[in-house]
């Protein structure tokens, strides 16, 4: 026969985990509609994201500089987290970590001055 009771503590930490995670989700909402807070308006309801209604035609134009920056962003994002473990343990690794990072800004550095050079970062 299977002792059960040894799940006995994953089944209370998922249950917590739920319990908590309903809260911070639901509560919010809630505590907006009792004080007053929930009042949409026009100005809120309206696109903030990428700067065009989301339910238009498919085939109107829009401006890609914005998912050219956006890109852009996602790329030296990623840099800062392969740059913070290296940075902890640089002097564990040796002059082949550094040299390999040093390789990797540079080459992220190439990429910027490229999208430099062909406008990606100017904005009117």
């Amino acid at each position: 026969m299977v002792d059960l009771s040894q799940y006995l503590p994953i089944l209370l930490f998922l249950g917590v985990a739920l319990v908590l995670s309903s809260a911070f989700v639901f509560l919010p909402m809630l505590v907006a509609r009792l004080t007053g807070a929930h009042k949409p308006t026009a100005e809120k309801l309206s696109e903030y994201e990428c700067g065009f209604p989301a339910f238009e035609d498919p085939r109107s134009q829009f401006d890609v500089r914005f998912y050219l920056v956006a890109i852009l962003f996602i790329i030296f994002d990623l840099e800062a987290a392969f740059l913070y473990p290296w940075a902890v343990s640089v002097f564990q690794l040796g002059w082949v970590a550094w040299g390999s990072m040093m390789l990797f800004i540079a080459e992220l550095a190439l990429g910027l001055v490229y999208a430099w050079k062909k406008g990606a970062l100017e904005w009117e």
